[in-house]
């Protein structure tokens, strides 16, 4: 399948950004994050594409994103013990029989999402992200969904929801904020976007907002946003 017009763009700064031509642009904010000792190697798919309805109502600032452009994003089940309730990329840990983070991602994303792998194209990966709170490093894959095929929660004690967002609706000012938390005697703060569903909204925060925070900065695309404001957190009980 070719890729539209609107969308060439979008793909060719992404491919961009895989490739480090975007090197220009701080990218110290997430490596420098503390690693913990014995951390796990991980990974996760940032699948973009193009939605096939209920494209955003928000007219972006860049060019390059039109009301169809979209990402993958799942929520994961609120039983979970670590990570329980909060929106995600598909992902996890590189497995012995991976032939790397590229592998690991695209299995993964079809085990939590059941998309198909052959459709996607692999834009390239980013640097190696640590998280000492679940003691992994994790490798974002960035790709592009070339042929798109039908997602859904395919084990319900894993996920929740499986969710294709457009991406000018997390650019919109009106849907981003701050949440804060303490853990462990720790303060820590960072960007959140609210999304709608069909029950209400979701509020993507944590490492999944770090990287789309800092990935919308790489590209260009982040238009001003209050950094003020704050949404409530609630974590599963």
């Amino acid at each position: 399948m070719s890729v539209p017009v609107s969308a060439r763009s979008a793909r060719a700064e992404l491919a961009a950004v895989a490739a480090g031509r975007r090197s220009d642009l701080d990218r110290s904010a997430l490596r420098s994050l503390p690693r913990a000792p014995g951390s796990r190697r991980a990974a996760v798919l940032m699948l973009f594409g193009v939605l096939d309805d209920l494209p955003s109502d928000h007219d972006a600032h860049d060019a390059a994103v039109s009301a169809d452009l979209d990402v993958l994003l799942l929520a994961r089940a609120t039983t979970l013990s670590s990570h329980a309730g909060q929106i995600a990329f598909p992902g996890g840990r590189v497995d012995p029989g991976d032939t790397g983070p590229v592998d690991a991602a695209l299995r993964e994303a079809r085990e939590e999402t059941g998309l198909d792998p052959a459709g996607v194209d692999v834009l390239g990966v980013l640097e190696e992200v640590p998280l000492a709170y679940s003691r992994h490093l994790v490798r974002p894959v960035l790709g592009w969904w070339r042929n798109p095929s039908p997602v859904r929660v395919v084990d319900e004690r894993e996920s929740s929801d499986v969710f294709r967002v457009p991406v000018a609706d997390l650019l919109d000012a009106e849907r981003r904020g701050t949440v804060s938390m303490r853990r462990e005697g720790q303060s820590w703060r960072g960007p959140a976007f609210v999304v709608p569903h069909a029950d209400g909204e979701h509020l993507v925060w944590g490492f999944t907002a770090m990287l789309l925070d800092r990935l919308f900065d790489r590209l260009g695309w982040t238009e001003p946003w209050d950094q003020d404001r704050e949404f409530p957190l609630t974590l599963p009980g």
